[in-house]
């Protein structure tokens, strides 16, 4: 198999709790995600990853397939590879369980960047429009080199704006991993900045290790407010 999609649907969420089961235009907002990564012919197998069985149920009585993880993984990352270590791919991809925007034009490039054999982890960089969004803590922040390799993640802004211009830019959506670097990635311990800042992405750098961003133009609505219900669902009206 060349390409799992794992989506981690953790349901004690800080902002909202049982979030994943949480209605969204009166859908399980689990189920809204995982019809969007259906539509991805690169995925050949998706796996709901949950610590809560009534996660679990909901996502089977779809017809879909989800799986129990161990309540102790302190990541979505840890979480997701989990289930890879359970289910051998080339490629595996975690999917937000708060993106219920996620699509194929965002899964592919990161499908196609992994073809690069220097690439073993790669996500997604959309430039921030939003002036608000710069300041939110909820919008994790990314700065990175001219060769797309990321610089540092940030829940404050950077760079900092000594001078005007800058240019932000988020992390948005899915990412994905070469199975055998997810692995190793899963046997490091939580490092300071990922315990700081609360984003796993950091134990990568932290190490040492390096990830491709792929810059996109679309964007998307994470939920993780009642606002951001009531703006995807203002968006399907």
């Amino acid at each position: 198999m060349n390409a799992l999609a794992v989506i981690p649907a953790r349901y004690a969420s800080t902002r909202l709790p049982g979030k994943p089961l949480l209605p969204v235009a009166g859908v399980p907002l689990v189920l809204r995600v995982l019809e969007q990564v259906q539509k991805c012919s690169g995925v050949d197998r998706i796996i709901v990853a949950t610590d809560d069985q009534r996660i679990a149920d909901v996502v089977e009585n779809a017809g879909a397939e989800a799986l129990l993880t161990p309540p102790e993984l302190p990541s979505g990352g840890d979480r997701v590879a989990w289930v890879s270590e359970r289910i051998p791919s080339k490629i595996v991809l975690n999917i937000q369980v708060d993106d219920p925007l996620v699509g194929p034009d965002m899964i592919d490039p990161l499908i196609a960047a992994l073809s690069d054999e220097g690439t073993a982890l790669a996500l997604l960089a959309k430039r921030i429009e939003n002036e608000r969004e710069i300041e939110s803590p909820n919008i994790v922040k990314m700065v990175f080199d001219k060769n797309q390799r990321a610089l540092y993640f940030s829940r404050s802004p950077i760079p900092y704006p000594r001078t005007s211009g800058a240019a932000y830019y988020k992390h948005i959506g899915p990412y994905a991993w070469k199975r055998e670097f997810l692995l190793q990635f899963s046997g490091w311990n939580q490092t300071p900045l990922e315990k700081s800042e609360s984003l796993e992405m950091l134990r990568v750098l932290e190490n040492g290790y390096s990830i491709r961003c792929i810059p996109v133009a679309r964007d998307t609505i994470e939920i993780d407010t009642p606002e951001d219900v009531a703006a995807f669902e203002a968006l399907l009206a």
